[in-house]
């Protein structure tokens, strides 16, 4: 069961535990019976990419039996003796009466056996049919090599054993967040990134998906190595940061190491994933794990060990986020923006507007309050479909959202293309835009 991890719905089960329900949209509709490899009706089949063939499938031709074995090692498969040096046997987790149907995997030690393809062909048509989660995980690693991270919390059981369902969306909130604090520290080292490259950092995660640990108290993200190595570099050294930082403040009840752990990647963001993930649990821990076929990264442990934390650790960690989000300072800037809001209580005076960013800050939109003749110029600007440059400074406060100590607001020449797409804009919104001059819009 894999879904994009932007996608909340993911692993909803009904309520006898059988399996994912139907979800309306806006959740990506699972393919119909026949639509997928092997017999995997109704659930997703792997991303498709150099190490599959167009239907998502992994093609013997180019599965390496070796990543192979990493693989089914790494997702609790047992090896059960075989041929020395020609091939190997594999059983799924649990053994016989796990429901896995008696699947064993025939799996050559390498490309020099003769029939090195038929078996690998046999072993992945196996792992397709089999009804095993693991093994669905095992051919999403081949199809697109990809770093694994995994989340585990400890949280009382729900009925039959089950974590409820309010409690599994926990974890993948968190989940979401933490995947999110590392694309942010990527993009840039700060303590607080607010709205501050937020849209592309989602974006690069549009490509992980996601598969759920029986019982709902784990959860695993795969990364695919083009392009999500960078994020998983990031995190691995950004949660070490955070447990060194915690284990130090819980020692000295400085705060120093949490300063000095932002070169890492640690963040407001990341501490309130952290805080997220072990709130309500008698503890919590996250643990990576790197392509098979591509090796560990530079400066990263080949094997990391997980990183765990209890709820001993939150008073620390909302100390380190509060400190985080009144520590950033503001930032200069010379923004360049089309204005799409503007509100001013009287027919003269100060006024604000509304921003859409076209260039100077990796923020979405800002606010900014403007005296009466920059307000002045900014409304000609909107009403002939011109842009406005403005200087301020980027205040931290409210996420980077608003501009203040506003001066030099000037129009900007736009081309064509641009200014026509603005005066459309215009157009289509002018109820909008005059409702938008009331004293009611914020």
């Amino acid at each position: 069961m894999h879904r994009s991890v932007d996608e909340p719905g993911f692993g909803e089960r009904d309520g006898a535990g059988h399996g994912p329900v139907s979800v309306p949209p806006p959740y990506r509709p699972h393919p119909a019976p026949g639509d997928t490899p092997g017999h995997w009706s109704g659930i997703p089949a792997p991303p498709a990419g150099p190490w599959a063939d167009a239907h998502g499938a992994p093609d013997p031709g180019r599965v390496d039996p070796r990543v192979l074995g990493v693989l089914l090692a790494r997702h609790g498969w047992r090896r059960r003796g075989g041929a020395a040096g020609r091939y190997s046997r594999w059983t799924p987790p649990g053994g016989p009466g796990t429901g896995s149907g008696g699947t064993s995997l025939l799996v050559p030690e390498s490309r020099a056996f003769p029939d090195c393809e038929d078996l690998l062909g046999e072993a992945l048509a196996a792992l397709a049919h089999s009804g095993t989660p693991s093994a669905r995980e095992v051919l999403t690693g081949l199809s697109v090599p990809s770093d694994e991270i995994r989340w585990w919390r400890d949280v009382p059981p729900g009925p039959a054993g089950t974590v409820p369902w309010t409690v599994q969306e926990q974890l993948r909130s968190a989940a979401r967040q933490l995947l999110l604090a590392g694309a942010l520290a990527v993009r840039g080292r700060a303590g607080y990134h607010g709205a501050r490259h937020r849209r592309p950092a989602q974006a690069s995660l549009e490509t992980v998906v996601v598969g759920a640990a029986p019982g709902g108290r784990g959860l695993t993200a795969f990364l695919p190595v083009q392009p999500g190595r960078p994020i998983a570099v990031r995190l691995y050294h950004a949660l070490y940061a955070a447990r060194e930082a915690t284990d130090y403040q819980r020692a000295t009840g400085g705060m120093e190491a949490f300063d000095a752990a932002v070169e890492a990647g640690v963040s407001r963001e990341l501490t309130e994933a952290l805080i997220a993930l072990v709130r309500g649990t008698e503890g919590a821990r996250v643990a990576l794990e790197w392509a098979p076929a591509a090796g560990a990264p530079e400066g990263c442990a080949a094997r990391p060990e997980p990183v765990e934390f209890s709820p001993g650790d939150l008073p620390a960690l909302r100390e380190a986020s509060a400190r985080y989000l009144t520590d950033e300072p503001s930032v200069p800037v010379r923004i360049t923006g089309a204005v799409v809001r503007m509100r001013r209580s009287g027919a003269r005076g100060d006024g604000t507007v509304r921003l859409r960013v076209l260039g100077g800050a990796e923020v979405p939109h800002v606010r900014v309050t403007l005296g009466e003749e920059a307000y002045r110029t900014a409304v000609h600007a909107h009403l002939v479909g011109l842009p406005i440059r403005v200087v301020g400074r980027l205040e931290s406060r409210g996420g980077f959202r608003r501009l203040t100590d506003a001066a030099e607001v000037v129009p900007v020449q736009v081309d064509e293309a641009e200014r026509d797409r603005l005066m459309k804009s215009l157009h289509e919104n002018l109820d909008f835009f005059e409702e938008a001059c009331g004293p009611d819009e914020e």
